[in-house]
């Protein structure tokens, strides 16, 4: 199973993708970690993302489609996979169909969790309340000022995937604002009933 997990910071994407990797036996892929081990293998695409960072430049959109191509090779892809955090545009979600295409792979389902702004920056502000009363130090991205940043953000750039995996019938949305249970149990539920459609 393929799947793409899509909301904006604060959404509970990470959390549900340790559930799922757990409950369905397919790991999550990160393009961080994935970056950081293809430079540090010394792959050839690798190489190229180190000789870019190390001078101070963007990794372009090519470099980091290579690098997934190359993890979703690994032996614990073969059952699918988890995409958390990638693409980040329809320019890369577009490149990276066109990957799996050539490899004869495509995406199951996209899964959107669907939030509410202002109440994520409540959240925030109350986490960083908490945090700060417990006399420890407030990370940086658990300020409002920076989550609404964030957020913005992601309204510029990745929003848009919705429009775009919506229009290739890939789409599925659930109410990210519930319970974590509650989320994880409507997030098995689409997973699950797609399942069953591939297998029937």
């Amino acid at each position: 199973m393929r799947i793409i997990l899509l909301g904006p910071p604060g959404a509970g994407k990470g959390t549900q993708s340790e559930r799922i990797t757990k409950a369905y036996g397919i790991p999550q892929l990160s393009t961080g970690d994935m970056l950081r081990a293809a430079v540090a293998a010394g792959t050839p695409v690798g190489l190229e993302a180190k000789s870019i960072m190390e001078s101070g430049g963007l990794v372009p959109d090519a470099v980091v489609v290579g690098i997934v191509a190359d993890r979703v090779e690994e032996p614990d892809c073969e059952h699918g996979f988890i995409l958390d955090g990638f693409p980040r545009t329809v320019d890369q979600a577009i490149a990276l169909d066109a990957m799996l295409k050539e490899k004869s792979l495509e995406l199951d389902t996209v899964v959107e969790f669907v939030v509410d702004e202002n109440a994520l920056v409540g959240r925030i502000a109350k986490r960083a309340e908490e945090t700060a009363a417990r006399g420890q130090p407030v990370r940086k991205d658990d300020t409002p000022e920076v989550f609404k940043s964030r957020f913005e953000a992601y309204k510029k750039q990745t929003a848009p995937l919705s429009n775009y995996y919506s229009s290739l019938g890939h789409l599925q949305t659930i109410d990210g604002m519930k319970p974590i249970d509650e989320v994880t149990k409507d997030l098995t539920a689409v997973l699950d009933r797609y399942r069953q459609t591939v297998t029937s």
